[in-house]
């Protein structure tokens, strides 16, 4: 009767548990497609959307590798628009899985990027552990175009630093390993890093040599961005050495390449050249010009930056918002889960515990009845033993009384013949003496056979066993005619008989008796017999 209503009342909660769960299911799905739809309606063309999808298409697809890549670029993104923290999260996450997947090559390009952002946050120390790691694992691959990007790296944080010489000696080992790879755009980027740490020291003939180099290299490769750079670098090296004619062609050709590739960072700071070059040469009308467009192009660089970085921020507050959200779903549920699992488990515990319980009761009173069928059979066996050992007890005694009886019969005989031998030495007929004499002092010897004495005290052990022990307890230095006066006493004989076994008066027995209460300690007026019928 008690399972049938346990497995159903297990079944009733199961269909519970199974409907709550799929209610949280439906809620939880509903949030993700609301939070998916808010990426989506804000950045349907943008590259975080898209990693953001990528990132969860490689999470359903148990792609690890994957979702690092995308959270590598997310981090990307992140640094780009200056949210450090967010980007540096999201690199370290993608450091996680790098390392637990074994990914040695996405793990050191990741370490490269966490360099970059300790070093933005003025925490250079941290920023050179990662480039270190970075670059013995580069070594460890033989990769040299990673060596030669985590050289550039290295050298850029020394010349942050303002320690131009290890600067130029890491830009040195960079430039070395790009010219082996035939590397022209790493080597055009090189010799502008260098051409920087030469204009900082003022050395602009030297800073020429290596922006000039920077500016063919990328012109070769087609690489605006620098070429740009190198244009715009040199201009600056004879605008800082008041050759500010020939400045001008150079920034302007800046300029120019900057509005048709859309270049907005490049043009602003074009822009400000120019003025800067025109208010050197006087003309003050003209700088204020190109100061003024320069400063529109940096406010229009702001004003997209700000907006694109608050449409993530805000796009990232209600992922945020909506991942809680389906955090603490998730959280519900496993709590029902395990609420449920829980009830389960403590109902299937109970009948457990029930169902022992009842084997528990009916094995005791199995036992029960067991011992005490065992006590009934040893009460038995304890009866019948009692019984034999009376018997034998019994039989012992009889066998010690008919012995004792024996002894005394033998005595008596002995002492009468003894009488007899006596009055006939008495007479007068001399040839009987001798013969006489010598039966005489036989019979006086069979008085005192110790072998007699030996069988009595054998068998009066087992009838009164620990009786000399005990007595020993009082006093320790009795004789052997003490011992067997004692024994005879312990039998209830009176002085007349132990006298008659013992072969002597029964003044020698009131003698010995006497002896024997000395020995004992016994007080004036305490009876010898019942002080050793106690023991």
């Amino acid at each position: 009767m008690f399972l049938p209503r346990f497995f159903l009342v297990v079944a009733l909660l199961l269909m519970g548990a199974m409907n709550l769960y799929a209610q949280q299911e439906l809620a939880l799905a509903a949030n993700q497609k609301e939070t998916s739809s808010a990426f989506d309606r804000l950045f349907a063309d943008s590259s975080f959307t898209e990693l953001k999808n990528s990132l969860g298409a490689a999470i359903k697809k148990d792609d690890k590798l994957g979702a690092g890549l995308c959270l590598k670029q997310m981090g990307h993104i992140c640094y780009r628009l200056a949210h450090f923290p967010q980007a540096l999260d999201y690199h370290l996450q993608a450091d996680k899985i790098f390392r637990k997947e074994k990914q040695p090559l996405p793990l050191a390009e990741n370490l490269n990027d966490i360099g970059v952002i300790f070093l933005h946050n003025h925490q250079p120390d941290l920023a050179r552990q990662q480039y270190d790691e970075a670059l013995a694992i580069y070594k460890k691959a033989g990769d040299k175009r990673g060596m030669a990007f985590t050289y550039g790296k290295i050298g850029h944080l020394f010349v942050m630093g303002h320690r131009y010489d290890s600067g130029f000696y890491y830009q040195r080992l960079a430039l070395n390993e790009y010219v082996l790879l035939g590397d022209k755009t790493g080597m055009a980027k090189m010799n502008g890093e260098m051409g920087n740490i030469y204009e900082d020291l003022e050395k602009y003939d030297t800073a020429w040599t290596y922006f000039e180099k920077a500016q063919v290299l990328s012109q070769q490769t087609g690489d605006t961005a620098i070429y740009i750079e190198a244009l715009n670098n040199m201009g600056d090296i004879f605008r800082k050495t008041g050759r500010y004619e020939q400045a001008l062609p150079l920034t302007r050709q800046a300029l120019e390449l900057s509005l048709l590739t859309n270049e907005l960072f490049h043009l602003g700071s074009a822009y400000r050249d120019m003025a800067k070059t025109y208010h050197l040469m006087g003309n003050n009308d003209s700088a204020y010009y190109y100061q003024r467009i320069g400063q529109a192009y940096v406010q229009e660089i702001y004003s997209r930056e700000n907006g694109t970085q608050l449409a993530i921020l805000k796009t990232m507050y209600d992922v945020e918002k909506q991942n809680n959200e389906i955090i603490k779903l998730k959280a519900t549920r496993k709590i029902t889960v395990a609420i449920v699992i829980i009830g389960l488990l403590l109902l299937m515990l109970g009948g457990l515990v029930i169902s022992r319980q009842r084997l528990r009761i009916r094995n005791a009173h199995l036992m029960h009845e067991q011992e005490k069928q065992s006590h009934h059979a040893v009460q038995a066996m304890m009866g019948l033993q009692e019984q034999t050992l009376k018997q034998e007890l019994e039989l012992r005694s009889r066998e010690l009384s008919s012995f004792t009886l024996h002894i005394m019969q033998k005595n008596q005989f002995l002492e009468k013949l003894h009488l007899q031998v006596d009055d006939m030495l008495k007479d007068d007929k001399r040839d009987q003496r001798k013969p006489l004499k010598q039966l005489q002092l036989q019979i006086n010897q069979h008085f005192n056979h110790d072998q007699h004495w030996e069988e009595f005290r054998n068998i009066f052990d087992q009838v009164h066993q620990a009786f000399f022990l005990k007595l020993k307890e009082h006093c320790d230095t009795l004789t052997r005619s003490e011992l067997r006066i004692v024994a005879l006493l312990k039998m209830n004989l009176t002085s007349a008989d132990m006298a008659t076994l013992l072969g002597i008066s029964e003044d020698s027995i009131r003698v010995m008796r006497y002896r024997l209460r000395k020995k004992l300690n016994l007080p004036q007026g305490e009876s010898l017999t019942m002080f050793i019928q106690s023991l």
